[in-house]
């Protein structure tokens, strides 16, 4: 990537949601499936992982259930926009499929740094491996999946020396991951104007924090997705991820035809698709 690109070109290529006309209706979808679900999916909602008031998180899983798959979900926003709630419908068929879902929230940029917030999906991701058996999840088979920054934080998780969290937690907390629409390198944030304000990272902070720019992780394995549509830095940062860890570390790295940076969520959370196909494959659901 030439670095003699101009700011504008880095707000085309990663302003994802500008360039989508009908982006408000999918957000109202998203939180009317999302408050259906959370009506008619059993549920705990809003359950301490921490003691900041973010640092909640909600469990759906059938009543009956028993050492069943856990798929931690997390949201996307930049790090900067939405909250757990506007993205509940995502467990609708995961638990319909037999897995355990957890959906954690956490603190919002700018009032909090990227670190922080990974930091805080950390602690998030620890607590289920240290309580999910309590609501018929198996703390043994973990995948963490998520959407934009989601993705970004769900290779983080993968990458997470979880030994050195907690000497309770076993090496490999997190058995695999899925990342979907995610930025690996966050280098060339730092040049975008609509959110290099709000995230004020630093040139060794970005790099810190990239997981295209950490070693490949010793165990497990991430599936990597961007939509068909979506800008040339999403697609090259969904290539990056693979380059950077190898195949054997980034077996699955596809591209979703016809779907941009909101509808390609979708695929996630309907049977029958490509990626839920994964994901549910991933989970052995």
């Amino acid at each position: 990537m030439s670095r003699q690109r101009l700011p504008a070109w880095f707000d085309a290529q990663y302003d994802a949601r500008a360039g989508i006309p009908e982006q408000a209706s999918i957000r109202q979808g998203w939180m009317d499936r999302s408050a259906h679900t959370r009506a008619t999916v059993p549920c705990q909602l809003d359950l301490a992982y921490g003691s900041d008031a973010s640092e909640k998180l909600d469990v759906f899983a059938q009543p009956h259930a028993q050492r069943a798959p856990v798929l931690v979900y997390i949201h996307g926003g930049y790090w900067r926009a939405l909250d757990k709630q506007d993205q509940s419908f995502v467990a609708a068929p995961f638990v319909d499929a037999g897995a355990v879902v957890v959906v954690p929230n956490y603190a919002l940029a700018p009032a909090v740094t990227v670190r922080h917030i990974v930091l805080q999906m950390v602690q998030a991701v620890a607590w289920v491996q240290r309580h999910i058996h309590h609501h018929g999840g198996d703390p043994q088979r973990i995948v963490v999946a998520g959407h934009s920054a989601g993705g970004h934080l769900a290779a983080m998780m993968l990458a997470c020396r979880w030994s050195d969290v907690g000497a309770d937690l076993p090496p490999q907390v997190v058995q695999a991951a899925l990342a979907l629409s995610g930025v690996f390198d966050l280098q060339p944030l730092r040049r975008a104007p609509f959110l290099a304000p709000d995230l004020k990272l630093s040139a060794a902070e970005a790099r810190a924090l990239s997981p295209a720019l950490m070693p490949p992780p010793p165990h497990g394995q991430l599936a990597a997705f961007v939509g068909g549509d979506e800008s040339a830095e999403f697609q090259r940062q969904n290539r990056l991820i693979r380059q950077a860890w190898g195949p054997q570390r980034v077996p699955v790295c596809e591209t979703v035809p016809g779907r941009h940076h909101m509808n390609v969520l979708h695929d996630l959370a309907e049977p029958g698709t490509r990626l839920h196909t994964v994901a549910r494959d991933l989970l052995g659901a």
